[in-house]
């Protein structure tokens, strides 16, 4: 089963760009060049990771982040930038993300990420299922 991946970049040339390459690597991709509108899209949509751009026009992307994680503790994104700083990178992992990358990204590094993301995804699905499921048993008292 491919990847889910929602990437969100104002930059449409490099997302488009970027979109392309991942799709070529049988990932099913959805882009957002908004954050306000990438939003809706993360709590309709059940992606396996979230690449979200650092520096955007309406939305700060640690505020996206941070918004994100509010809504969803367990969404896995990666931020891109090309202003990367160490205050940056340490801030973003302290707000949840799961990991911080510079532009212009290696592909092959990306598509590592993208699948530690979905490999961990996996696991909080698989233990909050362990927990629904022991929940109910305990309940029914067989």
């Amino acid at each position: 089963m491919s990847e889910r991946v929602l990437l969100i970049d104002d930059e449409q040339d490099f997302m488009d760009v970027l979109a392309e390459r991942m799709r070529d690597r049988g990932m099913e991709v959805s882009t957002a060049t908004s954050p306000l509108i990438a939003m809706d899209m993360a709590a309709d949509g059940n992606y396996d990771a979230i690449i979200l751009d650092l520096m955007m026009p309406e939305m700060d992307g640690m505020e996206a982040l941070a918004l994100l994680r509010e809504k969803n503790p367990d969404l896995q994104i990666i931020l891109l930038t090309g202003h990367a700083t160490i205050e940056k990178g340490i801030e973003a992992m302290k707000l949840g993300a799961m990991d911080f990358l510079e532009k212009p990204i290696d592909i092959q590094t990306l598509n590592e990420k993208i699948k530690e993301a979905k490999a961990t995804k996996m696991v909080l699905v698989e233990k909050r299922t362990e927990e629904v499921i022991k929940h109910i048993i305990g309940c029914k008292g067989w």
